[in-house]
């Protein structure tokens, strides 16, 4: 029972990174209807960014996340008017070919920049804490404070404010928001920020118990595909939930099959789901 509750802790733990990662990338998904790919890399220069801060400026890792997120945002935002934006009236394809080169445009650059070694990023909370008699460490007990607060004040943020139920309604249909007044560059300007922002505060959670390396954001940005469909593309609760459901599937199966099978559990949940519920947990007609 005592594996099974640090288990479940655990899948608490990545699931709420997976979360984050899923959720820019569904956000992003809403504005454009495209897969944005390169937003694994924006997941890599996140990390290599806060490591960045704290190694040859001296900043203290939770104002390293700050400029991080900042930086990885703006970088985002960039990528939207220089690659995404001029591409807006072109066949889906291009979007798609030019996300594959943004990918491959920044790793080659972070390998340019900081090289291809791995490399271990410090923290201040690596002490260990008993937590209801589970042994953790301080960091992953912040990641899934951190990680909920974030994704609980988005969801406010989405659902309560002007500009977050604009961000939806473009999302539902882009034209009809442009009919009804709302300004459909600053609004996809502020979605890619917010999207790149999630991907930086989650590699730089993750890195301490990590590595930061050039293809870092590969293996995340496939299982963050994962997730939106499974949880209904463009969904943003089916984003939070499938991000739990992955992360605790694997813990647990990690465990209790096999570790060397970890990675496959996501595609094999997600062939189940989808044959129950091809259109994801939530269908776009669903979500709120």
């Amino acid at each position: 029972m005592e594996i099974l509750i640090q288990q479940l802790f655990n899948g608490l733990t990545i699931g709420s990174i997976y979360s984050l990662v899923a959720l820019g990338l569904t956000l992003v998904y809403g504005i454009l209807h495209i897969p944005n790919f390169a937003h694994g890399a924006l997941y890599m220069m996140g990390g290599y960014i806060t490591l960045s801060a704290m190694t040859y400026l001296g900043i203290h890792y939770v104002l390293a996340i700050f400029i991080s997120l900042l930086v990885v945002g703006i970088l985002s935002v960039l990528m939207d008017r220089l690659v995404f934006h001029p591409l807006r009236e072109s066949p889906p394809i291009q979007h798609k070919v030019a996300a594959i080169g943004m990918l491959l445009f920044l790793e080659a650059f972070a390998q340019m920049l900081w090289g291809a070694d791995y490399r271990q990023m410090s923290t201040p909370f690596d002490n260990v804490i008993n937590v209801f008699g589970l042994t953790v460490t301080l960091q992953r007990l912040i990641i899934v404070i951190t990680a909920v607060t974030v994704m609980i004040l988005l969801t406010i943020f989405l659902r309560k404010t002007f500009i977050g139920a604009s961000i939806i309604a473009m999302a539902q249909n882009r034209e009809g928001a442009s009919l009804v007044g709302i300004n459909t560059n600053r609004v996809t300007m502020l979605t890619f920020f917010i999207a790149g922002a999630l991907a930086a505060i989650g590699s730089s959670l993750t890195a301490p118990i990590n590595l930061v390396f050039p293809s870092m954001g590969h293996l995340v940005i496939l299982k963050a595909f994962v997730i939106i469909i499974i949880g209904g593309m463009g969904s943003v609760p089916g984003a939070i939930l499938g991000g739990y459901i992955l992360g605790f599937t694997e813990s647990i199966g990690a465990t209790y099959i096999s570790n060397d099978y970890k990675d496959l559990i996501a595609f094999i949940l997600l062939v189940i789901i989808l044959t129950v519920k091809p259109q994801g947990i939530f269908s776009r007609g669903e979500q709120s």
